[in-house]
């Protein structure tokens, strides 16, 4: 029987945080009963803070600046909101997935990083990886900033969350945290790199280069 394709979906507007756990959390049962088929959903949410459950208490700088939630996923403290691209991707890793092999979360995460950094070549922008360090990261001058995070959870071998591109989101928005734990590095963004790409032209972007890497 024939693997059905994997749907996409994106969400005008700005997503409420607790309706897309509830989303997903639905997705994934029903991908585990065989009810319904994998789902990349994209959507932007309004400006908050969502903790990881490596996140610490004391990275949260500025706790009534935002709403805050918790994520369940994996990662520590993120913020999300408007002019930056979130990507849910409910998939089952019973399955392969292009060059992924079934049941293997190292390589799951690695074909995400993988994304994101074919995604932003298409910018013209160089992303990269770092031991220790989950996300993908730019180098401009003597700094590294952060540009994409990812943050996964994997229940019974389907995951939820994903991952966040910084297309031209407010920057400042991520002064109340210490993103993913990390004080000695900054955060950056298309638009802070001179990409004046649209939302429609990333995600066209992402659709392109997500089929390379996960089949």
């Amino acid at each position: 029987m024939l693997k059905a394709p994997t749907t996409w979906q994106i969400t005008s507007g700005h997503t409420d945080y607790e309706f897309a756990l509830a989303t997903m959390r639905e997705r994934a049962a029903a991908i585990r009963a065989g009810t319904e088929g994998e789902l990349i959903w994209l959507v932007e949410h309004p400006p908050l803070y969502t903790a990881g459950t490596s996140a610490a208490a004391g990275d949260l700088q500025d706790a009534d600046r935002f709403p805050t939630y918790q994520a369940g996923r994996g990662g520590q403290w993120t913020y999300h909101g408007p002019g930056q691209r979130v990507a849910y991707l409910m998939l089952d890793l019973n399955e392969t997935h292009g060059s992924i092999p079934p049941r293997d979360i190292r390589a799951y995460v690695a074909g995400l990083e993988n994304w994101v950094i074919a995604t932003l070549k298409t910018f013209g922008i160089k992303g990269e990886t770092r031991a220790g360090r989950v996300g993908i990261w730019v180098v401009t001058g003597n700094e590294e900033q952060k540009i994409a995070a990812i943050g996964v959870r994997v229940s019974r071998w389907v995951t939820w969350h994903g991952l966040a591109l910084n297309v031209h989101p407010d920057l400042s928005h991520f002064g109340g945290i210490i993103p993913c734990g990390i004080r000695e590095h900054g955060v950056t963004s298309l638009a802070a790199l001179g990409v004046t790409a649209s939302m429609n032209e990333v995600d066209a972007a992402l659709r392109e280069n997500f089929e390379p890497i996960f089949g």
